[in-house]
């Protein structure tokens, strides 16, 4: 049957990225703990068209996508990348994923264990002469103001905050180690599960750990810059206000390499 996507194009206008966006499917990853966690991803494909070629092949992303759905991982996106390359004859592809990573988390005092979700993306691009991977983690926290503490008779008042970590690394980086960056970073960690004697220990241990969110990103900075396997990082922090009607939002961004 005639090819069309392998016709010649006349207009010279080569396109940076074509190929699929948002497509949802079952996929395993790397599981620091386990070896391999399954859960869903919301994937995006791309491929750079030169100027004489008409079209690319969708369908062929797909076929790339369904053969390495079993293996998606940090370690694995390389070999996807070059296969993109090769069977769809250029010489730059992109790979993105938005997923949820669980995390078996226990309770501090209870020691209950339960599930507690993490939103996660990671953005990998492959050309002839360049590497180049971005992980992000989000991480849902809780921050207690030290200015409310301080001038309040009793309580304080403290916020829902999602912290957003992203990284270049040069060695393997796990997701697990980028969310203990997050939670030590903030007053406390939230937690699925919890019993009375958790909510109890919970609520004072924010209470005597208050951060503001310049706190939190420049407590998480600080530990980016002591890991050596971290090239570049961007760590941010929304608060959502408990007492206002909007946030509190703070970001630092680091490249190591020129530094």
């Amino acid at each position: 049957m005639r090819d069309i996507q392998n016709e010649k194009d006349v207009r010279n206008i080569s396109i940076d990225k074509v190929g699929i966006k948002g497509i949802v499917y079952p996929v395993t990853l790397d599981d620091k703990k386990k070896g391999r966690q399954h859960t869903n991803a919301s994937i995006s494909m791309y491929v750079q068209l030169p100027q004489d070629f008409k079209g690319t092949h969708m369908s062929r992303f797909v076929e790339i996508l369904n053969d390495h759905r079993e293996n998606m991982g940090i370690s694995s996106v390389w070999i996807i990348l070059e296969e993109m390359k090769k069977r769809l004859g250029s010489s730059e592809s992109h790979i993105e994923l938005f997923f949820k990573y669980f995390i078996e988390k226990e309770a501090p005092v209870s020691g209950l264990t339960s599930m507690m979700d993490y939103t996660c993306e990671y953005y990998a691009t492959l050309t002839d002469t360049e590497r180049d991977f971005v992980l992000c983690v989000k991480v849902p926290v809780m921050t207690l103001c030290p200015c409310s503490k301080e001038i309040s008779e009793y309580g304080a008042h403290n916020q829902r905050s999602i912290i957003t970590i992203k990284v270049r690394f040069k060695k393997m980086l796990w997701i697990e180690e980028l969310v203990d960056i997050a939670e030590s970073s903030a007053s406390s960690p939230v937690y699925p599960l919890l019993k009375r004697e958790d909510e109890k220990y919970v609520t004072e241990y924010s209470y005597q750990n208050p951060a503001f969110v310049e706190d939190v990103v420049r407590n998480a900075a600080e530990k980016l810059m002591a890991e050596n396997r971290v090239i570049w990082f961007e760590v941010s922090s929304e608060n959502y206000e408990s007492i206002h009607n909007h946030s509190a939002y703070a970001v630092v961004v680091r490249d190591k390499r020129a530094l």
